[in-house]
């Protein structure tokens, strides 16, 4: 079974970036706004900061009292020829702002795509098509399922996917997940811990657990662990070090991107 390590391939990436970005004059500059310091929200938050001092980007973590605050940051920041990118670290606290807020970031500093007219892919989508095909995984032939239809990852991989002409289709969390068996892909992202549980997965299945939410301060993904014992699978994410770093790389890829036009 292969264990489809994010982090050995982010790895490699990130080496070229720095390279990149040691060009570049002046250096680019992401900046990160949330409303709140939620544990999931602060640990993607500092390994974005640290990856960003490792390849040399510059960083500004701003933490907003308001959507109004955030909407007048926004607005600020898309004026600044100094900020290459911007993202806002989801979910808000007020959850119903998230489109509304998002589609102010300009186009061409919507790093993390996911703004209606955004210039770039969702970042979250992209690292995981990077993550399958860094690992020879053949989409073309495969019977895909998608757990989840979220703004971060369900939907825009969906619609990746759907573009890219290959076979999907779309589960939430109340779905009937016995049909699963059926499939030879399974992405999972709900943030519902150990929805999938291992009689719904057949034998040979490549899965892929996007899934993050916290129970009592400790992280884990959607699916249950005792899938991660079975011999019996092509592939699978590790518990850490999966889709994650794989995201903020091509988070960064897209700030860079940005920070040469």
């Amino acid at each position: 079974m292969k264990i489809l390590n994010g982090s050995e391939l982010a790895g490699f990436i990130k080496e070229r970036q720095a390279h990149v970005v040691r060009s570049l004059n002046p250096r680019p500059k992401l900046l990160i706004i949330r409303d709140n310091d939620n544990p999931v929200i602060m640990k993607y938050v500092n390994l974005k900061i640290k990856y960003g001092e490792d390849i040399g980007v510059a960083v500004e973590d701003f933490c907003a009292d308001s959507s109004a605050a955030i909407a007048t940051k926004i607005q600020s920041a898309n004026q600044d020829p100094a900020i290459s990118g911007i993202i806002i670290q989801l979910p808000l606290t007020d959850k119903s702002q998230t489109d509304e807020l998002c589609n102010l970031i300009a186009p061409e500093k919507d790093v993390d795509g996911l703004g209606a007219e955004a210039k770039f892919d969702s970042a979250t989508a992209t690292a995981i098509n990077w993550l399958l095909t860094g690992y020879d995984i053949n989409l073309q032939n495969a019977k895909i399922a998608l757990v989840g239809r979220g703004k971060l990852v369900g939907a825009p991989l969906y619609k990746m996917f759907t573009n890219s002409g290959y076979d999907i289709e779309l589960f939430h969390r109340g779905s009937d997940l016995t049909k699963l068996k059926q499939y030879d892909v399974i992405i999972t992202a709900t943030g519902v811990p150990g929805l999938i549980s291992s009689d719904m997965i057949s034998p040979g299945a490549v899965i892929v657990d996007a899934g993050t939410a916290s129970e009592d301060g400790v992280l884990k993904g959607d699916v249950a662990p005792e899938i991660r014992d079975r011999q019996d699978l092509t592939a699978i994410t590790p518990v850490k070090g999966g889709v994650g770093p794989l995201t903020i790389t091509c988070l960064y890829d897209h700030v860079i991107r940005a920070a040469q036009k």
